[in-house]
């Protein structure tokens, strides 16, 4: 199926479900969405850096420390988070990411989004899907704080890291 054909749920400001509308038109009008974060380790506690393709429809080519994406429509955070992360770091038997927090995105363009940040160890090799994916690495906590000042980053990403280090 086409992304921008896919159904999510448009949810208000408390996150209750008002309706249901294809992702590109979630985009094209700025409907507010839910979408599940992913921050995945390895057992050393290196994060999974990627950059996105250029072919996405949000925030194409840059870089993110958090697997993940849109909450289908019906679908439970909790159910997408494990979906995507198993998606996009290409595993499957990953264990149920850790639910930690949620909060509401904001961007620039008017969009916003509730957002339920999660985490995960991945402790077998990762074959990132390439349709999502074009460059990966395991990256120290160190070495992702320097490259936050040097590559372009997700803006929803980033507020969610930020908010991640203030977390735990």
């Amino acid at each position: 199926m086409n992304p921008a054909e896919e159904i999510l749920d448009i949810v208000d400001e408390q996150d209750r479900v008002i309706g249901q509308v294809p992702r590109g038109e979630v985009y094209a009008k700025g409907l507010r969405h839910r979408c599940a974060f992913i921050l995945a380790t390895d057992p050393q506690g290196r994060v999974f850096v990627h950059r996105r393709t250029t072919t996405k429809l949000a925030f194409p080519g840059m870089y993110d420390m958090f697997v993940g994406g849109v909450v289908g429509a019906g679908e439970s955070y909790d159910e997408a988070a494990l979906r995507e992360a198993e998606e996009e770091l290409g595993v499957t038997g990953l264990p149920r990411p850790r639910p930690l927090f949620k909060f509401l995105y904001e961007d620039d363009g008017g969009g916003s989004w509730w957002s339920y940040v999660y985490e995960v160890t991945v402790d077998t090799p990762v074959h990132p899907q390439a349709e999502e994916i074009d460059w990966h690495a395991f990256l120290s906590r160190d070495e992702l704080e320097r490259r936050i000042g040097e590559w372009e980053w997700t803006p929803d990403g980033l507020a969610a890291y930020e908010r991640w280090k203030k977390h735990g």
